[in-house]
């Protein structure tokens, strides 16, 4: 009889344990590198994006595939995929790093961590706004890249239409892993 109760705590807390992490497979990444005042917007916007998040800890890793933004003009998406992000041979985008003093609760944090883009990482740090709601966790915010220091280099020719810099907004609605 004591094994048995002490088996079903230990399977009780080992459950509390692995619930720390929240995740989803269908978090929303939009990127905007618009020429201010130009006719065509630069809008690509990803709704399959994987994301993990260790409330336990604040690790924060964040995965899209590159194929999978979308533009209002099919030749932008296309221009996109093979002149500029090389997505069959470059098919990801990755962040790695943490929340940092994550506890919880709801507020803006900080995140830093390894952005990789194009094959090149850099570090990157900037504030995120995280908001609980009952068993999901959301993280939202926005940064701005320079596609320079990705290794994505804007023609003279499209100057007019591409920023060398890039917003990038972030919406994640994690839940508890299953």
């Amino acid at each position: 009889m004591k094994k048995t109760i002490v088996t079903l705590i230990c399977l009780v807390f080992s459950s509390v344990l692995f619930s720390q992490k929240v995740m989803t497979r269908s978090g929303e990444i939009k990127f905007d590198a618009t020429v201010p005042g130009a006719m065509d917007p630069v809008v690509g916007t990803s709704n399959t994006v994987s994301a993990i998040l260790d409330k336990a800890t604040g690790d924060f890793v964040v995965q899209g595939m590159v194929k999978s933004f979308k533009f209002k003009s099919p030749l932008m998406e296309e221009h996109y995929n093979e002149n500029y992000m090389e997505s069959d041979k470059l098919p990801k985008t990755t962040f790695k790093g943490k929340i940092v003093g994550f506890d919880g609760k709801n507020g803006t944090y900080d995140v830093e961590g390894d952005l990789t883009i194009h094959g090149v990482t850099n570090k990157v740090k900037t504030k995120v706004t995280v908001s609980n709601a009952g068993g999901s966790v959301t993280v939202s915010g926005t940064f701005t890249v320079k596609l320079n220091d990705y290794k994505l280099e804007v023609p003279a020719m499209a100057k007019k239409t591409l920023a060398e810099t890039a917003k990038i907004s972030i919406k994640l609605e994690l839940e508890d892993k299953k």
